[in-house]
């Protein structure tokens, strides 16, 4: 099995792929859309792609991408952010004085950067910032990256667990290019966008549906398209698309809203309820 993921090999990225395919080839690329391209055109089998972040909130890239991309969710994956300080071999963290990494990786790790006073650097990715300074053996130049990209690129790990805060983590979405089925009924989520109408209250008649049926809705995020229409939405239920519930509420939203896309219904990870 062949998987796309968006970054250098040792990304927080290929470390998700990793645990959740044990025996998969993963693969990858600079931008998402890449990633997704890889997957739509037979190149890989699966993407696992982030979809949000407890400190960084949502990634907005992807919200975008998903509707116009043909493929669907199969699962979701959740992943604990460690990071580490890794520098070429023979550095020590007192010789450090720049450290490189991903524009969000820089401030969760703010109280260990002001610390030891160091410069910072702001790279494409974690991996690439590690793999970066491994081709440039400078040992004054630390990577804030994963353990797996110290390993893939040889460097040495000076600091581990250096975040800010240990509640740091990231939910990653599987996806595919053909619908799959759950085998099981309970524990689904079911993800969908949509557009609400232009009259008054349509959002919050829209949403009433779920409540009368009763079933939980656990995200629901506006976003923006190139038009500046900010009356788009993407929504995550605790729910079976299948179920009886699941299309009187979608029934109800059919009343106040346009361009209803089902995204995917699959299993909910074993690892939410303890995140």
């Amino acid at each position: 099995m062949k998987i796309s993921f968006q970054g250098a090999k040792g990304a927080y990225s290929d470390q998700a792929c990793q645990e959740i395919y044990k025996n998969a080839e993963t693969i990858g690329y600079m931008s998402f859309g890449a990633a997704f391209n890889a997957l739509q055109s037979g190149g890989v089998d699966l993407a696992v792609i982030p979809i949000d972040n407890t400190l960084a909130g949502r990634v907005a890239d992807v919200h975008h991408l998903l509707p116009m991309s043909d493929l669907f969710i199969i699962g979701e994956h959740f992943l604990s952010i460690r990071h580490c300080l890794m520098a070429p071999k023979g550095s020590n963290l007192n010789g450090i004085t720049h450290v490189n990494s991903h524009i969000h990786a820089l401030p969760q790790c703010r109280d260990f950067i002001k610390e030891h006073g160091f410069e910072t650097i702001v790279h494409a990715d974690t991996a690439g910032a590690a793999s970066d300074i491994a081709k440039i053996n400078d040992v004054t130049q630390g990577a804030i990256a994963s353990s797996l990209a110290a390993d893939i690129y040889g460097l040495d790990v000076l600091a581990r667990d250096i975040q800010d805060d240990d509640s740091n983590k990231t939910r990653f979405i599987i996806l595919s290019r053909d619908e799959q089925k759950p085998s099981q009924r309970e524990n689904l989520m079911t993800s969908f966008v949509f557009e609400v109408r232009d009259i008054p209250a349509a959002l919050y008649k829209a949403m009433g549906g779920f409540a009368t049926n009763g079933i939980n809705m656990m995200k629901l995020e506006s976003y923006v398209d190139h038009q500046f229409n900010a009356a788009r939405f993407y929504c995550e239920v605790a729910s079976d698309k299948n179920s009886d519930k699941f299309k009187q509420a979608m029934h109800e939203l059919d009343s106040f809203a346009n361009h209803i896309q089902i995204l995917g219904c699959y299993p909910q990870s074993p690892l939410r309820k303890t995140f």
